[in-house]
C-alpha cells in the first residue's frame, strides 16, 4: 500500500508541467497531509524528486513545488524487430537521451542475439557517460507470442530457431540488469500511455505495424494482458472475402493482407518496384516499402491502389476491434507505420466514417502515434520506468 501510495505521487509530479507543491498533491490524492509529507521526504532522500522554488499564494505561506530529476534515474528500452534492433535510453521523465539501430543478423541464433543486445546496451550507457548505477533496468519488447511470466518469446513468426527462447532470463544475465519483457505491441501502447496527460484520455486500442501486425488494449490507464498476456494477436482477423491465401488455410488474413513484405511482393508482382527481393532479408523488405509509399505520394497510381485496398482491409479489421472494445480511440504506430500513416488515415476515416457501431453513441478516435519508428523499444523503457513511477490498480489509496 505505501508503494502504491508513493506510486500515485510520483506519477502526479511527473504529470505536471510545472511540479506540484504537497498542499496539490493532499488535495489530488486524499491522503493526509502527514502521509504526502512523508512520501515527499522518502522521494527526496532518494533523489527522484527535488524542490524547485516557491509559489506565492494569495493566503498563506508560500508553496513549495515539488518536481521530478529526470536525470537521477534511467531506463534502457530494445526493441527486437526481425529487421532491426532499436535501443533508446529513456530518463526518469521519459525523455530519450540517446539511441542506436542495428541491423538483425537473419541468420543469427537466439545466442548470438542475445549477445549482440547486451554489447549494444552496454555502448549506449558508456556513450553518455552516465554511471551504470543510476540505471534501473532494461525492457525488452519482442514479438508474440510470449510466455510473460516466465519471460519467454514462444515461436514468433520471423525469427528463425526461437521456438522458445527465455530472453527475459539470458538478457538479465548477459547484461546484470533486471530485464522486464513484453510483447511488441505492448511496450508500443505503454509509451502511448506514457505522453498522454489526461486520465480521460486512456481507454484506446493500439494497432502495431511492424515487419507483422499485432495491437495492444488500454483500459483506464492500464495495458489489457488477457488470461496469457497475449492480448491482441489480431493477425488472423478477417479482411472479408478474397485477398492472398494466408498460412492459416484462410485468404484475406489482417497479417498477410498488409504485412510489408507481402506488399513488397506484390509491388515487384505488379512492376511498380523493382525484383526480386530476398523475403528473407528483411531490410531489403523494409527498404522497399519505403519506397513503395514514397511512389504513391509522388503519385503513382499503382502504388496507391495497392496501398490503398491494404488500408482498406485494415479498416475492416479496425472496424471489428472498436465494435469489440468500446474505446475512446483507436491509436497506430510502429515501424511500418510513418511512411503509410498519412494515407492509411485517409482511407480509414472514409471508410469507418457510417459504420462503426459506437460511433452512434460517442466519437471513436483515428490518430496516428507522434513517438515515430522508435516508439516501441521506448515503449520498452517505459515498462521499467512504470515500476518506480506507476501506481497499479492491485494497490488502495489509502492512509
Amino acid at each position: 500500500m505505501s508503494a502504491f501510495n508513493q506510486a500515485v505521487v510520483l506519477d502526479l509530479v511527473r504529470r505536471s508541467e510545472s511540479g506540484m507543491s504537497r498542499v496539490e498533491l493532499i488535495g489530488a490524492t486524499g491522503l493526509s497531509t502527514q502521509t504526502v509529507s512523508n512520501i515527499a521526504r522518502r522521494l527526496l532522500d532518494l533523489g527522484l524528486i527535488r524542490e524547485s522554488g516557491k509559489v506565492h499564494v494569495p493566503q498563506g505561506k508560500p508553496r513549495t513545488t515539488l518536481t521530478i530529476d529526470p536525470k537521477s534515474k534511467y531506463a534502457v528500452g530494445a526493441h527486437l524487430d526481425p529487421s532491426m534492433l532499436t535501443f533508446v535510453l529513456l530518463d526518469l521523465a521519459g525523455t530519450v537521451v540517446h539511441r542506436k539501430h542495428l541491423p538483425v543478423v537473419a541468420v543469427a541464433g537466439p545466442e548470438e542475439t542475445v549477445a549482440r543486445i547486451a554489447a549494444a546496451v552496454e555502448d549506449l550507457i558508456s556513450e553518455t557517460d552516465i554511471p551504470r548505477t543510476r540505471v534501473l533496468g532494461v525492457g525488452i519488447a519482442a514479438p508474440g507470442p510470449i510466455e510473460f511470466d516466465q519471460g519467454a518469446v514462444v515461436g514468433p513468426p520471423m525469427l528463425t530457431g526461437w521456438e522458445r527462447v527465455e530472453l527475459r532470463e539470458s538478457l538479465g544475465k548477459a547484461t546484470g540488469f533486471p530485464v522486464f519483457l513484453d510483447k511488441d505491441s505492448a511496450a508500443a501502447a505503454h509509451a502511448e500511455l506514457w505522453v498522454r496527460d489526461k486520465r480521460s484520455d486512456q481507454n484506446f486500442a493500439f494497432v502495431y505495424l511492424g515487419s507483422g501486425v499485432g495491437a495492444a488494449v488500454v483500459m483506464n490507464g492500464e495495458v489489457v494482458r488477457g488470461s496469457s498476456n497475449n492480448v491482441g494477436e489480431i493477425g488472423h482477423f478477417s479482411t472479408g472475402e478474397g485477398g492472398r491465401l494466408c498460412g492459416c488455410g484462410r485468404k484475406g488474413c489482417l497479417g498477410i493482407s498488409i504485412m510489408p513484405v507481402e506488399l513488397v511482393n506484390d509491388g515487384v508482382s505488379k512492376g511498380i518496384l523493382p525484383g526480386p527481393v530476398d523475403n528473407s532479408d528483411l531490410r531489403q523488405i523494409t527498404d522497399h516499402f519505403h519506397k513503395l509509399a514514397a511512389l504513391a505520394d509522388a503519385g503513382n497510381e499503382s502504388a496507391s491502389c495497392l496501398l490503398g485496398e491494404a488500408a482498406g482491409r485494415l479498416a475492416r479489421a479496425v472496424e471489428d476491434v472498436a465494435n469489440l472494445l468500446d474505446v475512446d480511440g483507436i491509436v497506430f504506430g510502429g515501424p511500418s507505420w510513418p511512411p503509410v500513416g498519412t494515407r492509411y488515415l485517409e482511407v480509414l476515416h472514409a471508410a469507418l466514417a457510417n459504420r462503426l457501431a459506437m460511433g452512434m453513441i460517442h466519437e471513436v478516435e483515428l490518430l496516428g502515434s507522434a513517438l515515430g519508428e522508435d516508439i516501441t523499444a521506448v515503449g520498452a523503457a517505459c515498462i521499467v520506468l512504470d515500476h518506480v513511477l506507476a501506481p497499479r490498480s492491485g494497490g488502495l489509496l489509502l492512509e
